[in-house]
């Protein structure tokens, strides 16, 4: 394996090179370019593919491709179905990366470039994992099937259409296996089996069509601003606890199993306090930060519109400030109701400042977390994979952030979904520096193919017993 994906790598430097940033509109075309340079490498692998359209016109009227591709269809054999997407963030060297970002370089075992790790290094892991097989003859342990993207970066705009037109894509699919995001560690493999939500809010105040000039009607009325910080204010005290009543009502019990989970996890305080850049958390313990992170909702404010916020002084007062802010929900908290617990509360604590000014709370955009159950076959299949390979049991992590397309899929398909990792926690997505290392990109591919194995024959295994059990025994 290691000697065909050193043959292989020139894919990675090739794909890195494509700047398929889906974010800015003058790199479209270069999105394009890289899809269809996907199509073509899955149809060297045999595989049959269409490019179907993500069904979402952008507002410069580019629709961009769903590269959907199977291989194999043997009846007796379960059918894995994988995501990856083949965007990336933007790049400029200028933004404070040591190399090129378009120009994969190796250095000190690292292979750095822009999709490095999210997430072209992962999907060229796959499809080197299923070339092998076909390289040393052997005979494929499971159908394949494959959904790529090139808009996730953007928010994977028009993919829940494109699921739901494709059903019949989806209806031999078993498995759906996402590798989108990372281990918790830099050396310790890690299965992920959950991700948070994410509902956002605007808070709008207004008191008149114009600015005012703080001389002149400073201390004599509402202003805006002040209202609008002593809302945000109102939801989370100093020490992370959130404010607004009942948002903890439906957060899913802390069963014995997961907290048991947390102990064996490896995870450096510092070094996390280090990357963040501060000198104390809100928690003192590895439990209680896992905790705040998976397991229990926060609340983060992200700015406020309207205000001047250029350097120097502007002595005004804005006649309408929005602010922004976003509440990570868990299971089993539903988003209809994080908006009316917040709506509800933010008017109650607006109504006490006795304030003439308006109030308007709104949930622009909401995404549900998402949890999958450790005790499937596919957790089962590749937690044996892991150690296989790495020689170890994983760490069982969930994810802080939100990835929609795991719950979309779960929802959509019905299917089992898995989120199976390779890159390091130091791998840099999204920041200067993207590496995924040259160690994690031979040993994932390796995973993937100890993974073909595993579900292969666990699969079996569940069909031969379900079998026995369902055929009646004979009266004597």
């Amino acid at each position: 394996i290691s000697e065909k994906i050193n043959l292989e790598g020139q894919n990675l430097k090739d794909w890195v090179a494509v700047k398929s940033d889906s974010i800015q509109p003058a790199f479209r075309k270069e999105v394009t370019r890289m899809m269809e340079l996907a199509a073509d490498r899955l149809r060297a692998l045999g595989a049959s593919v269409m490019l179907v359209n993500q069904l979402h016109q952008l507002p410069d009227g580019w629709t961009l491709p769903v590269v959907l591709a199977e291989l194999g269809k043997d009846p007796h054999k379960p059918t894995v179905c994988f995501y990856g997407h083949v965007d990336v963030q933007p790049a400029k060297k200028e933004d404070g990366w040591k190399t090129d970002p378009y120009t994969l370089t190796e250095i000190d075992g690292n292979l750095y470039g822009r999709g490095a790790t999210d997430n072209k290094g992962p999907v060229l892991a796959w499809i080197n994992a299923v070339e092998t097989f076909r390289a040393l003859k052997l005979d494929m342990p499971v159908n394949f099937k494959f959904i790529i993207e090139g808009m996730e970066e953007a928010g994977s705009l028009g993919l829940d259409k494109v699921v739901k037109e494709k059903q019949h894509f989806f209806s031999d699919v078993d498995y759906i296996v996402i590798s989108d995001n990372l281990w918790l560690s830099k050396m310790k493999p890690a299965l992920t089996y959950g991700t948070r939500g994410n509902a956002c809010f605007f808070v709008e105040v207004e008191c008149g069509k114009k600015d005012l000039h703080s001389g002149t009607f400073g201390g004599i009325i509402h202003e805006p601003m002040t209202d609008l910080v002593a809302l945000l204010d109102s939801l989370v005290n100093m020490s992370g606890h959130i404010l607004i009543p009942g948002i903890y009502d439906d957060v899913a019990t802390l069963t014995e199993e997961e907290k048991k989970l947390y102990e064996s996890i490896e995870f450096d305080l510092e070094e996390h306090k280090t990357n963040a850049g501060v000198k104390k958390f809100l928690y003192d313990t590895k439990e209680e930060i896992l905790l705040h992170l998976w397991h229990y909702p926060c609340v983060s404010i992200h700015g406020i519109e309207g205000a001047f916020y250029e350097p120097g002084i502007k002595t005004v007062i804005p006649a309408k400030v929005i602010g922004k802010f976003s509440i990570r929900q868990v299971p089993h908290m539903a988003l209809a109701t994080v908006e009316k617990q917040v709506t509800q509360y933010l008017e109650e604590v607006f109504s006490k400042r006795n304030s003439p000014n308006k109030l308007k709370v709104s949930m622009p955009m909401g995404a549900m977390p998402w949890v999958a159950d450790i005790n499937s076959p596919m957790y089962v299949a590749a937690r044996t994979a892991i150690i296989t390979v790495f020689g170890e049991e994983p760490d069982m992590i969930r994810d802080g952030s939100t990835i929609p397309i795991a719950n979309m899929f779960q929802n959509e398909t019905r299917k089992s979904v898995m989120m199976l990792p390779i890159g390091a926690a130091d791998d840099g997505e999204h920041s200067q520096n993207e590496k995924i290392s040259r160690y994690n990109y031979i040993q994932g591919t390796k995973l993937f193919a100890a993974f073909f194995l595993e579900i292969s024959k666990l699969h079996g295994q569940l069909q031969i017993a379900s079998n026995t059990t369902s055929v009646p025994t004979e009266e004597p």
